[in-house]
């Protein structure tokens, strides 16, 4: 018990009463305020895309940013809140080799890639949708499949523009194209440029950076890319780098001559001194396999000299691409009608058939590496007579047909005066596994983002086109176990998004775009074959662009709010053609 002296104890009781009176009159304490915000993601596995393992924190959304990371079951309140059950909140995945940039234009919401938890598809891998002269929108609108559309743009940043002002579901953005800016001031010719040619050709990636583009990129394996020699190449480049750009290529063989296309690309770096990439590291046919044990070795030791190459893969042992892939380049100097035109003179055709039989040329021919007509499967061609043919081999069409593979081949691309959508069955599961495990991989689809409705059910497609990110997280990760489940986020959103310098993208913490992908690491999986590709992949939940929920309950919304993400030399205004 407590003992006071009387003077003591009065004064205790008169500050007691005082007190009293006090809080009587003041009133009860006020309620401390609570933050308000548009979203609320709770109860999730927090991922933030630097390669960090998960945390258990509520993630606060206002207008299209992350604005706080609460600790769970934190005071707050919002618009919309989403109980995550558990499951993973990453940043919304990017695909660094997006062919998009027509599916779009058909469908903005962008289906297939949006369901596996996309927010972000990069286009320019050799071509881009801009700049253009008259006479490539001409030719643009004439070899058009399809999917048609009247080409109201120019340049690339025109193009771009177009799209976010049509409405599309993910943010875009793109390369300039090699063989782009060639065709502009050059042609399809197989020539090679003054230097007057090569500095026009410079400034049109300069006005491209402006306009922000993330770098230059090629595909040296089709003509008119194939006609570039390293020179030119590396002037464009350099033109890039200047405002920070960088350079990604489809190199010039993933074959017989994969190493020293890759000795090309390392050369391109250390001249340009910035970040430059290999397109979908593979390599094409059985007897070229062991080179990507060595391909690897080469870009480890590159690094180590400290050139920044990285490379980009899809999930797939089969490549897709055109039937005139099987060609000879020299056949497409000039052009499409140019080819065309040889493959219907009897003393060339003999001569190109007697090349398709080679497989010493220096040229890629995919049939050979394909390894026989049976791994050579259509998937899209352009004129109704021929779609029938779409899901047969070219073993299956020349039996048909009772015409050798070489003469179906040529036969097919001029009928259906077009390249013929074609996969290739060229790699070893053994090296897709192997390209994933490096720490410098990110994934690029090298496909459309369709749908299995509308215009899409015209023509077939790779599976990779619906299921890419998913077979990584549910095959490779999950039951592979090639590397732990925030390593692979990691390669799909914060590498990318360092390697190409997009900034506030491809994070999750205060400050960045809210580009949210919710997925069950125990459930995300592919469904895509090569005979039934147009089928969803399943697992993601929720996703948000730009703090838009595009996806509910695994279903679209219908919203669009997708932007333009602009590359390092944006200047915020439409910059003046050269």
């Amino acid at each position: 018990m407590l003992h006071l002296k009387p003077v003591a104890a009065a004064a205790a009781l008169a500050v007691a009463l005082s007190t009293v009176m006090l809080s009587a009159c003041s009133g009860p304490e006020p309620a401390r305020e609570v933050a308000q915000y548009d979203l609320l993601i709770r109860n999730g596995q927090v991922f933030d895309g630097s390669g960090a393992p998960a945390r258990r924190v509520d993630v606060a959304v206002r207008g299209d940013r992350v604005v706080a990371l609460l600790a769970p079951g934190a005071p707050a309140k919002a618009t919309r809140e989403i109980d995550a059950h558990g499951h993973a909140v990453a940043p919304g995945f990017i695909n660094v080799l997006s062919w998009a940039t027509e599916s779009l234009i058909a469908d903005g919401r962008g289906q297939s890639d949006t369901r596996q938890g996309v927010t972000l598809e990069i286009f320019g891998e050799g071509w881009s949708m801009g700049p253009l002269t008259p006479a490539m929108k001409t030719e643009a609108v004439k070899q058009q499949g399809d999917i048609r559309y009247p080409i109201e743009w120019t340049t690339l940043g025109e193009y771009l523009d177009y799209l976010q002002h049509r409405g599309i579901t993910p943010n875009v953005a793109s390369f300039v194209g090699a063989a782009t800016v060639r065709i502009h001031e050059l042609g399809e010719a197989d020539v090679q440029p003054d230097a007057q040619q090569l500095a026009r050709m410079q400034d049109q990636v300069r006005l491209a950076m402006r306009e922000g583009a993330l770098g230059v990129g090629g595909s040296l394996i089709y003509p008119p890319g194939f006609y570039a020699r390293t020179d030119e190449l590396i002037a464009l480049s350099k033109a890039a780098a200047e405002s920070g750009g960088g350079y990604v290529a489809h190199m010039r063989s993933e074959a017989n001559g994969m190493l020293e296309a890759l000795d090309e690309t390392i050369a391109i770096g250390r001249a340009s001194g910035r970040h430059v990439e290999v397109y979908h590291l593979k390599a094409a046919g059985q007897g070229n396999w062991p080179k990507m044990a060595q391909a690897i070795e080469r870009i480890d030791a590159a690094r180590g000299q400290g050139v920044d190459i990285a490379a980009n893969m899809y999930a797939y042992t089969a490549g897709a691409t055109g039937l005139d892939a099987s060609l000879p380049p020299w056949v497409q100097d000039g052009g499409h009608d140019a080819m065309i035109k040889r493959l219907k003179d009897p003393a060339t055709r003999a001569r190109i058939i007697a090349e398709m039989k080679r497989s010493d040329g220096d040229w890629e021919n995919l049939r050979l590496q394909a390894g026989s007509p049976e791994r050579v499967l259509f998937i899209g061609f352009k004129s109704d007579k021929l779609k029938p043919l779409t899901g047969l081999t070219l073993a299956d069409v020349a039996k048909r047909r009772g015409t050798s593979p070489e003469d179906t081949a040529i036969d097919l691309i001029v009928e259906d005066d077009s390249r013929v959508d074609t996969a290739y069955f060229l790699m070893s599961e053994d090296n897709v596994a192997l390209g994933l495990r490096q720490p410098w991989v990110s994934l690029g689809s090298d496909a459309e983002s369709s749908a299995p409705e509308g215009v899409f059910l015209k023509s077939s497609t790779h599976p990779r086109a619906y299921g890419n990110v998913a077979r990584f997280l549910g095959h490779y990760v999950r039951e592979q176990k090639l590397m732990p489940l925030e390593q692979a986020i990691f390669r799909l959103t914060g590498l990318p998004a360092r390697n190409w310098k997009l900034k506030d993208r491809g994070c999750l913490a205060v400050g960045c775009f809210a580009d949210i992908a919710v997925f069950d690491p125990a459930a995300i999986a592919d469904h895509s074959t090569y005979d039934k590709p147009q089928q969803y992949a399943t697992g993601v939940s929720d996703v948000f662009v730009n703090g838009v929920q595009v996806l509910g309950g695994g279903e679209h919304t219908g919203a669009k709010p997708g932007r333009v993400v602009r590359g390092p030399g944006w200047k915020g205004t439409a910059p003046a053609q050269p």
